[in-house]
């Protein structure tokens, strides 16, 4: 298997190849793998969805990456503890920043990220000669700074889970519950991203 079978028969999942990062462990290459817009539509058709298994989309994904990865290896966020860094692999990609409000930031997918998984391949970590520089570089209006309704995510601030919480339980955390996160929304590149709402507010829903 190489990176461009899998990229395609990911996409046939509503998945797509996120970023590529050396394996620190191994002289391979780790290949996140992440949902796309496509992928609620594909999602929600799924025996997982349909019969309300437990921790639907986590299961769902170790199906489908699993049989995607044919025999090689593979790991999940949920896996552990402990837990495999994709933070950290994700920011030693180059597609993967940290954002001015502390999430990560992808160069597709915005602050919509939705690893799903990652499949290890042999092959040695090819390092790209050109690397695009985060989209926060360019961004003019850094409207995530001040999109947050009640400031629990900000710059240079630790995220206030609780404040978050206590507004998301609140009549007032309606639009957020619904339509998903407004700082992640802010972002030029999640609007471009197109993600559903659907799949925002069952985001939502587990977060709270």
């Amino acid at each position: 298997m190489n990176l461009a079978h899998l990229s395609a028969e990911a996409a046939t999942h509503g998945l797509f190849v996120m970023a590529e990062c050396p394996d620190p462990e191994s002289n391979s290459t780790i290949v996140l793998i992440g949902a796309n817009a496509t992928f609620w539509g594909i999602f929600t058709t799924s025996p997982e969805y349909q019969n309300n298994v437990p921790n639907p989309v986590d299961t769902w994904s170790k199906r489908i990456i699993t049989r995607l990865a044919d025999g090689r290896p593979t790991v999940y966020p949920s896996d552990g503890p402990p837990y495999a860094p994709f933070i950290q692999w994700a920011l030693g990609s180059d597609q993967f920043f940290q954002s001015p409000v502390g999430m990560m930031v992808h160069q597709k997918a915005g602050l919509m990220i939705s690893i799903r998984g990652a499949v290890k391949l042999t092959q040695p970590y090819a390092a790209p000669t050109l690397s695009a520089p985060s989209p926060c570089v360019t961004c003019v209006e850094n409207a995530c700074l001040t999109a947050c309704p009640v400031g629990a995510l900000g710059q240079d601030t630790a995220y206030d889970v609780p404040a978050c919480k206590a507004y998301l339980n609140s009549a007032d955390g309606i639009d957020c519950m619904t339509q998903g996160c407004a700082v992640r929304r802010a972002c030029p590149v999640s609007q471009r991203f197109d993600r559903p709402a659907a799949q925002s507010a069952y985001h939502m829903s587990v977060f709270v």
